[in-house]
């Protein structure tokens, strides 16, 4: 997958990023804030019970995203600073670990280069939304630390990439880029910049992304 001379503004790709992360995280704060008007105003035991645990959860969820976007978007240290891979596990079994869906992760925990890091994470949130009913998402490393090869999975119900995730990874939307799609066009950004191709395949329920050195992609 060849990335193109399409180009987004700076400080577009930066406005974007910022309202994707506000729109993750706005709806469990909206939920603590309504968790705890309930609780100022209502008197019953049982229905402030039922609104501790709904701030209980949403908090936990808000943290989670957060966590998760401080890795896969943001600066997580200076130039050319290496996250542990068992850092990155944590917080995407955080963020997709859940009733609907099971996260399988076979890497070994180094210091990797923190683009590569990211694009696992970005890689996993393209294959959450690829099984938006659930079921079980694969990541698997190999490899060396420089270069990698790097495999998500995502088998579900109906799985599938939406019909504007292809364009974006390789860098060539159709038209302008918005919120909807910033991810998956700063997933490609982030693959460019590690140095390595993107690749996608369908095959029945099942989505495979893979990363890898362009040389390797050739002769594969």
């Amino acid at each position: 997958m060849i990335m193109t001379d399409f180009a987004l503004d700076s400080l577009d790709l930066a406005a974007l990023l910022c309202s994707r992360i506000c729109h993750d995280v706005i709806s469990p704060v909206g939920a603590i804030v309504n968790g705890l008007e309930v609780l100022e105003d209502e008197k019953d035991a049982e229905m402030r019970g039922f609104a501790l645990d709904l701030i209980k959860k949403s908090a936990r969820t808000a943290s989670a995203r957060l966590q998760f976007c401080r890795l896969a978007f943001g600066a997580a240290g200076s130039a050319g600073a290496a996250i542990d891979t068992g850092d990155a596990e944590q917080v995407a079994r955080g963020l997709l670990a859940d009733e609907k869906t099971r996260l399988e992760w076979d890497a070994p925990r180094v210091l990797m280069a923190k683009n590569k890091v990211k694009l696992v994470l970005n890689l996993c949130l393209i294959a959450a939304a690829a099984i938006p009913r659930g079921g079980v998402i694969k990541v698997a490393i190999g490899g060396s630390e420089e270069k990698p090869h790097i495999v998500v999975e995502a088998a579900g119900p109906n799985a599938r990439l939406a019909s504007h995730v292809p364009q974006l990874l390789a860098g060539s939307p159709n038209g302008t880029v918005d919120a909807q799609g910033i991810q998956a066009y700063y997933t490609g950004l982030v693959a460019k910049a590690a140095g390595l191709a993107l690749t996608h395949a369908t095959s029945g329920e099942a989505i495979r992304l893979e990363a890898a050195p362009a040389a390797a992609m050739v002769s594969a």
